[in-house]
């Protein structure tokens, strides 16, 4: 009877084990997430793995264990940007009046690449290789040159405007370097200024 009471307490503990490693784990992924999106923001995506899992505070075998490449690293660190991008142009799709819906998304998506240069970086070239960014964007695309077509029926938008314009502005707005919503506004103003017919 008192080697069932040992058997149960041991069986306790190895949970408490397990659960507390998880957690740990689950922490160091989340800590390992908040320092890439930082460092890819303010420098790009040059920052060399090692480099995010010293600011860290892990070791790189650990960072390779949750991301066991820097396309991983970068859909992951990415995913809620690629929301926003992908809602912003569903809700221009979505308004009523297709030049305000246009204008809209420009102003929205433009506002996500100023703020955070490594998404503009990765939104717009062919880097993140992963199968779930480069199918993101492309739908994203998709619906942005079905935004554009509308806009261009209501005769607001120029006629030789593409989606080839709109990735031109968020390359720029990737290059400005201390982005805030104000300079972000005043570039999509600029761009819309020059879009229009």
């Amino acid at each position: 009877m008192e080697q069932g009471v040992h058997l149960a307490e041991t069986e306790t503990v190895t949970v408490d084990l397990t659960h507390n490693l998880r957690s740990d784990a689950r922490d160091n992924r989340d800590r390992i997430l908040v320092v890439a999106r930082e460092a890819f923001a303010s420098e790009g995506l040059d920052v060399p793995m090692r480099e995010i899992a010293r600011r860290a505070g892990v070791g790189p075998a650990t960072l390779y264990r949750r991301f066991p490449t820097k396309e991983a690293l970068l859909v992951e660190a990415f995913s809620e940007r690629l929301a926003a991008c992908t809602a912003a142009v569903e809700e221009g799709l979505a308004n009523p009046d297709p030049w305000q819906g246009f204008c809209r998304t420009v102003e929205q998506v433009c506002l996500l690449h100023v703020l955070d240069r490594g998404f503009s970086a990765a939104f717009t070239s062919a880097y993140p290789r992963a199968i779930d960014f480069a199918s993101v964007r492309e739908t994203s695309f998709r619906s942005l040159a079905e935004l554009i077509g509308r806009a261009k029926a209501t005769g607001r938008l120029r006629a030789d405007f593409s989606v080839d314009d709109v990735v031109l502005l968020l390359m720029a707005s990737g290059g400005v370097r201390s982005g805030t919503p104000a300079i972000a506004r005043r570039l999509a103003t600029l761009f819309l200024e020059g879009a229009a017919s």
